[in-house]
């Protein structure tokens, strides 16, 4: 996404909260629609287009419609996720908003400009959502006093991928104590002896540079301070992650170098760092095993990425809306969905229950990658204002991705830049 256009999407979302300063959304009464048979018809905003989730979710909308005769169409609208967050919002300020959203980064801004209808009491009163399943440590990224804004349908831990194979041809094993050290060496060793990549951090792409929290976090570093108000890209712990990852690119080539693609899950990588919802791409062409991530200069750690879905307070079928989120995660259905994305029930969150619906990864590999991951994860980098601040960071670390970068000077140029932001 361009600057420009994430820019756009800012303006669109403190455009939306002028809207509706002073209304405030209210959560729906819990009762029966009115609404005709077939009037109302419902739109759902997601960054999917895998075909099995589409047809899962396809499914659930099936069995909603065959027990609520006021329901024509729900449609799920795939919206390609570089893009998501522009279009979304600009569909918002155009009063084209969808009825219920997929949210990432972009909650923090939503739920500050009463773009979205508190779903605490609705879902407590809807018989058999059993809400007090939820995991509170899940659902704290997007709640505020005590209030659920949007249910947290996927938590899922970043894992290391290996791709077994590949490392049999270069004749090297991953064995023994697990580090970003040990990665490095490997990775180096399989680009030398096949041509293929090392190690990729997927979606960071020299571009999405909060990714790389999947890696810092093993030095102890963070973006910036707990109350997200001090930039700390300029620690010495980040300065020292950063000069792993530049040596990585630039003198082990262990990690492909800008301008160099290389897709783990079309077997073109030893190793790759994603969700594990991302198994679902994993075709059977090649062996591979699925581990938590590597340890770093602090030892253990734990990263996660979460979406969450929504009711737009802008929809003009707020309580049908707020029902279907309902009946979509309601027990039943979590279970179901956890195939593709890790809940937020504690009562699914076993190995043994996970891997019921999980035909890629075994019962130990989803204890050791999610269950066991999700006490202590840290989440990605998020604040209000997400595409002014990662469009500004962006622009300022360009400059590291150079061989002969003055590492330290550049995270000083990216706080720079990107510290004003963080009081917006």
């Amino acid at each position: 996404m361009s600057s420009a256009k994430k820019l756009g999407a800012a303006a669109a979302v403190a455009g939306l909260g002028l809207a509706l300063a002073g209304c405030g959304a209210s959560a729906p009464t819990p009762v029966e629609t009115t609404a005709a048979p077939g009037s109302v018809d419902l739109r759902m905003s997601v960054w999917t287009s895998n075909e099995d989730q589409l047809a899962l979710f396809d499914e659930i909308a099936a069995a909603y419609k065959a027990d609520h005769p006021e329901i024509g169409e729900i449609t799920y609208e795939s919206l390609p996720f570089a893009d998501y967050n522009t279009t979304l919002t600009t569909q918002i300020a155009g009063g084209n908003a969808p009825d219920l959203a997929w949210m990432g980064d972009l909650s923090r801004d939503l739920i500050a400009s009463d773009a979205l209808v508190p779903l605490t009491d609705a879902l407590k009163d809807t018989k058999g959502w059993d809400y007090d399943d939820l995991l509170g440590s899940v659902t704290a990224e997007f709640a505020v006093d005590d209030e659920l804004y949007a249910y947290p349908f996927s938590n899922s831990p970043f894992a290391l991928y290996v791709n077994s194979d590949l490392l049999g041809q270069a004749g090297v094993a991953l064995d023994g104590d697990v580090t970003w050290e040990k990665i490095s060496e490997l990775g180096a060793a399989v680009h030398q002896s096949t041509g293929k990549a090392g190690f990729v951090i997927r979606d960071f792409d020299y571009a999405n540079w909060g990714q790389l929290a999947t890696v810092w976090t093993g030095w102890g570093a963070s973006a910036w301070s707990a109350d997200g108000k001090t930039c700390t890209l300029d620690s010495p712990e980040m300065v020292d992650a950063f000069t792993f990852l530049h040596e990585a690119a630039f003198v082990d080539q262990s990690m492909p170098g800008p301008g160099t693609t290389a897709d783990f899950f079309a077997g073109d990588a030893a190793f790759t760092v994603a969700q594990v919802s991302r198994a679902a791409l994993l075709d059977g062409s090649f062996a591979y095993d699925v581990i938590p991530l590597p340890d770093g200069p602090e030892g253990e750690y734990s990263v996660i990425g979460q979406a969450g879905v929504g009711v737009l307070a802008t929809s003009s079928h707020v309580q049908e809306a707020t029902d279907f989120l309902a009946f979509l995660t309601n027990p039943e259905n979590a279970a179901k969905l956890a195939q593709y994305f890790p809940p937020p029930r504690e009562s699914l969150l076993t190995g043994e229950k996970l891997a019921e619906n999980n035909p890629k990864l075994t019962a130990d590999q989803l204890q050791s990658v999610v269950i066991d991951q999700l006490p202590d994860a840290v989440t990605l980098p998020n604040h209000t204002s997400p595409a002014e601040i990662k469009a500004a960071g962006k622009t300022a670390l360009d400059a590291m991705w150079v061989a002969d970068a003055d590492i330290e000077a550049v995270l000083g140029a990216t706080c720079e830049a990107i510290e004003p932001l963080l009081s917006k």
